[in-house]
């Protein structure tokens, strides 16, 4: 039996966002720098950002407000210093200083940006500088959901009376790349406020865009140090995080919130840096080494290996010389077996995902989808809710391939996946991350459909391929983390990826991405409208179009046998008061917020509509019309009933009945609106139905009896 899918944080989880109508990812505003600054030039201009002002909506408005000074100023560079300098090229290290904003987590990641000159050019350009061509204008650039976006600021900087920088400011005074690079992020994240808590792991990969790798220091693998060793020597960015005084497998950092400096000389629940490692030969034997960096840059480790230690007279004179500084600088060495205590997890976020699999230098696959839990659609929630709807969520196709130059088993892969959630708002901390998680299916046995139909048709699997099989991930944990990342070692073979959200109908977009040496991705038809899901007597059975099309015969037959054989089994016309109660006993899941209520004086507009030979009632053939065309109409009324109201407004009628085709005048619209709506001319889905089948046979009949496609004349019975 299936595990129940646990949460790693013991607290409750977050609700609903509570949305009626699903809110997409605000995407930060796109400004072209080369053109403001051009403009600029020519205008003989200062730069002033309008999207986000020198204003105190940018700092924020909750607790960050009041620790700003009363007399709080804006002021460019030149106003605080005689000679001011974008960049000193010439430093090994950031020495940045952080400000009022407790986001030491966003400066453990830039620190860890020192070794990668590369990367650290690309997110901070280093064309730029407060003499040539100086316009009051900056940008950096940040890998945001799936795409490097370039963000734009000027150089107006909160500063108090006395004109020290408030926020993060360098160690030299004179530079100020730091300060407005931390603007540049407060601007793509809505504003300073919401740089406040945070995770390692999130700056390190809006830095580089690459994937992360958690390691639980209290459940470190044996060969925790040969993946120090890859990463330190590869292109990988390390940070890690201290305990809050008790276990807590993950936190976010507010880090001055807790500012516990405990008599070892750590900071409580704080971010550093990892910025190195070293073998040391001792007088009893070699010694691991790992190097941190407290971005405050002080407050050190006060234990073996610090600075003060005794260990280092265990070491030879050179060996000493070359890794000691007798400096409070906030960078300091420990061995392996104290950091594994002291530190609760590490973060590595690698450039190239090859560093768990030993193959260095190897050409890795990048696969991204984009995709979106929908409330009463695809928002099916984890298996550990028993709730039918697992199946509902969003599919997706991975073929993972064999590749002949692998160093490992042929019969083993390499593959990295990640889920990452999109916050709905301008502010990243303004809704809280919801529980998120994947499962991975193998297709072990193949299903009716599956694989070949639902290989090539990119139909989703139904609900019974989930409560047969278990996934390969059986003890998955869903995080209330921005991003979730999990290393497999896979078969070459088919398999599916199933993200969810932990609790079913909660909405947030995601991104999807897959690493590996040589796969296919795809996704399955993921939105319902295609996919129907109906239950009659508390059988659930699917229907596609598609499959209602190919299959029509037997599935129809099937189908219609089952469930309808006791109404039809004296008669086999179906009347008003048997085609009500047949529709009022459908439970559509698309539709869980209200029961359909057909009248029967609704049931007798369809069936006069539809009885063409004039008996009064429906064959099971003209049923099958009318049920298509349910289908259809339940596709069309889904997508236009954006607030899941049960009902269409005069505006999202218009939309739906364009949505089917159907040219139809203002006019026309409206007085159906009236004929079919209730008093405030709101149309329910029954209506709708009832509306749509007129509109549908009246045009049909105006097909068949025009001569000109302009008009008909028509005798007094037709």
């Amino acid at each position: 039996s299936m595990p129940f899918l646990l949460c790693l944080k013991k607290k409750k989880s977050p609700e609903p966002l509570g949305r009626s109508i699903f809110q997409r990812h605000t995407p930060p505003v796109q400004q072209n720098y080369q053109a403001l600054l051009e403009s600029c030039l020519r205008n003989k201009c200062l730069f002033t950002d309008d999207a986000f002002p020198a204003h105190i909506s940018s700092i924020g408005t909750g607790a960050l407000l009041k620790k700003l000074p009363q007399n709080l100023q804006w002021k460019r560079p030149h106003a605080l210093h005689k000679s001011p300098v974008f960049y000193a090229a010439n430093r090994k290290q950031l020495d940045l200083c952080q400000g009022l904003v407790e986001n030491c987590w966003f400066l453990a990641a830039l620190e860890a940006l020192t070794f990668h000159q590369d990367i650290l050019a690309a997110v901070v350009p280093q064309n730029q500088s407060f003499e040539r061509k100086y316009t009051g204008i900056f940008h950096f650039r940040f890998w945001h959901f799936g795409e490097w976006v370039d963000v734009v600021v000027d150089d107006r900087l909160p500063v108090n009376e006395a004109g020290e920088l408030l926020f993060v400011s360098s160690v030299d005074k004179n530079v100020f790349w730091g300060a407005l690079l931390e603007k540049a992020y407060a601007k793509l994240y809505g504003s300073y406020e919401d740089l406040q808590i945070g995770q390692v792991s999130e700056a390190l990969v809006d830095f580089t865009g690459g994937v992360n790798t958690r390691i639980k220091l209290a459940e470190a693998p044996p060969d925790l140090w040969d993946i120090l060793t890859r990463a330190t020597y590869s292109r990988s960015l390390m940070g890690c995080q201290t305990h809050l005084g008790v276990y807590f497998p993950s936190v976010s950092f507010s880090c001055m919130q807790t500012t516990k400096v405990l008599k070892n000389g750590l900071v409580a629940g704080h971010a550093y840096t990892v910025t190195g490692i070293r073998k040391v030969t001792c007088q009893y034997g070699p010694e691991n080494l790992v190097r941190l960096r407290n971005p405050w840059g002080k407050i050190e480790w006060k234990g073996d290996w610090s600075d003060s230690s005794y260990k280092w007279e265990l070491l030879s004179p050179k060996e000493k010389i070359l890794l000691r500084k007798k400096k409070e600088d906030g960078e300091f060495w420990m061995s392996l077996r104290d950091f594994k205590i002291h530190f609760v997890d590490l973060v590595i976020c690698k450039l190239t995902p090859d560093l768990m699999s030993q193959e260095d230098g190897k050409k890795w696959m990048y696969s991204l989808k984009s995709g979106r839990w929908v409330k009463g659609s695809t928002a099916g929630g984890s298996l550990g809710f028993c709730n039918g709807n697992f199946w509902m969520n969003p599919q997706y196709w991975l073929n993972v391939l064999p590749v002949e130059d692998s160093k490992k088993s042929p019969s083993m892969c390499n593959v990295v996946i990640s889920l990452m959630q999109k916050h709905s708002t301008k502010h990243r901390n303004r809704a809280p991350h919801l529980f998120i998680g994947f499962l991975l299916y193998k297709n072990t046995i193949p299903l009716p459909f599956f694989p070949e139909q639902y290989q090539e048709s990119n139909r989703k699997l139904p609900p019974g391929f989930f409560t047969r099989h278990q996934p390969v991930n059986r003890h998955q944990v869903f995080l209330d983390e921005r991003e979730v990342t999990h290393d497999f070692h896979l078969e070459p073979c088919v398999y599916v990826i199933v993200p969810s959200t932990l609790e079913p109908q909660q909405e947030s977009e995601f991104i999807l991405r897959v690493f590996s040496r040589k796969h296919v991705l795809r996704i399955f038809n993921n939105l319902v409208d295609n996919i129907f899901l109906l239950q009659v007597n508390d059988f659930f059975f699917i229907h596609s179009k598609e499959i209602v099309d190919r299959y029509e015969g037997k599935i129809w037959e099937d189908f219609f046998t089952k469930h309808f054989e006791q109404v039809i089994a004296c008669n086999p016309e179906i009347n008003a008061v048997q085609l009500q109660r047949i529709l009022n006993n459908i439970s559509w899941r698309n539709f869980q917020s209200f029961r359909l209520n057909f009248s029967l004086d609704s049931c007798q507009g369809i069936l006069a509509l539809l009885d063409l030979n004039a008996t009064g009632t429906l064959s099971i053939q003209e049923f099958r019309v009318l049920w298509k065309r349910l289908l259809f109409y339940l596709e069309v009324f889904q997508k236009r009933d954006t607030n899941r109201s049960g009902k269409l407004d005069l505006v999202e009628l218009h939309a739906a009945v364009q949505e089917t085709g159907i040219s139809l005048s203002n006019e026309v619209c409206n007085l159906m609106a009236i004929r079919y709506g209730d008093p405030d001319l709101q149309i329910s889905f029954e209506s709708f139905v009832c509306f749509m089948l007129r509109v549908e046979i009246m045009g049909e009949a105006f097909r068949n009896l025009t001569q000109d496609g302009k008009g008909i004349y028509l005798r007094e019975s037709e």
